[in-house]
């Protein structure tokens, strides 16, 4: 318990390190990519303990925007879509004593498919914990200095980030938008409307095998920050 309290901290650190007000501009490419379909769903979003109520429409119109005003500036030649399932959340409220209080977040599942193939290109979808910035604000705690909206706001820009950092890693690694030959794939005759059907499902397939790990990690995010 206590060991998975230190990793909360860290990754919380690492995110704050990061500056996630960097969307003016052009980006860097990332290969060829550029975003296509952006979906975001929530068919059994969680809400952990300790939280305050967001509804789920709330949630995707905030992802879906973060998401949107990060990758709308990369000009790849290639479309590649985004099926995004927003598992569990935690906006923090009020803690008593302040060092008790608790800090937000948001679990989510990401699938990247190439619109020319009509295929995943991560067969299982990417999990992806994102936590609020350790700021003068929210270091002892964001309940105390935010409201609902600012924290969903700051945890769906941190959320856009974090995807923006996992497919740049993906592309090193892997070469996922490299600049595609002259020979398409005969599957590429899926349109992006049927590609991005397959996406919505695929993601809602598997949000049931999930929410209890969700609301596992979610929980325990927040009694071992509440009991250290």
């Amino acid at each position: 318990m206590f060991r998975f309290f230190i990793i909360l901290l860290a990754a919380a650190f690492l995110t704050a390190c990061e500056n996630i007000d960097d969307i003016s501009g052009k980006p860097a490419p990332i290969g060829e990519f550029a975003l296509g379909h952006n979906v975001v769903v929530a068919p059994n979003l969680v809400m952990g303990p300790a939280s305050r109520e967001a509804s789920d429409e709330d949630w995707i119109a905030s992802v879906t925007k973060a998401i949107g005003d990060r990758f709308s500036r990369y000009e790849g030649e290639q479309l590649y879509h985004f099926g995004v399932s927003l598992e569990g959340y935690v906006l923090a409220q009020p803690g008593i004593p302040i060092l008790l209080s608790p800090k937000s977040a948001l679990i989510l599942k990401l699938t990247v498919w190439d619109d020319a193939a009509g295929l995943k290109l991560n067969e299982e979808p990417e999990q992806i914990t994102v936590l609020e910035n350790l700021d003068g604000d929210s270091v002892i705690g964001s309940g105390l200095t935010k409201t609902a909206d600012e924290q969903m706001l700051a945890l769906s820009e941190n959320a856009a980030k974090l995807i923006q950092r996992w497919i740049t890693r993906q592309h090193r690694q892997e070469k996922w938008f490299k600049q595609r030959g002259d020979t398409t794939p005969a599957i590429a005759e899926e349109t992006p409307e049927e590609t991005s059907e397959e996406s919505v499902a695929d993601v809602e397939e598997t949000v049931e095998e999930t929410k209890a790990v969700v609301e596992e990690t979610l929980e325990t995010a927040v009694d071992e920050v509440a009991t250290n």
